[in-house]
């Protein structure tokens, strides 16, 4: 195996519901994940890419969240809908999905 340029990481953190901290997992963390991992076997990026499920990397309240190694960004409020866009515009060409990016103050 070859090492990744990029690393992502999807939290799957599980609370009990209506926990201060919030979930990942209560907002569609496991949906975010698998359609991260069926993205990477469509796009053949093996060698790019890997994709690994996490605990809590932090604002659970804002989930759910990705992280994007080794540049560091954080994406919070992260839909499956959003993980083609992800793909195509920070893991391939570079640039990080601004509308996504956690807030400085956040992380």
């Amino acid at each position: 195996m070859t090492r990744p340029q990029k690393h992502v990481f999807v939290c799957s953190q599980n609370r009990p519901a209506g926990h201060p901290r919030g979930a990942c997992a209560h907002k569609g963390a496991n949906e975010v994940l698998q359609t991260f991992w069926q993205e990477l076997q469509n796009r053949n990026l093996f060698a790019e890419v890997a994709v690994t499920y996490s605990g809590c990397l932090g604002p659970c309240d804002q989930g759910a969240n990705v992280l994007v190694y080794p540049e560091g960004v954080l994406y919070r409020g992260v839909r499956k809908e959003d993980v083609a866009e992800i793909y195509t515009e920070h893991l391939i060409e570079g640039r990080p999905v601004e509308r996504l990016v956690a807030p400085a103050a956040i992380w």
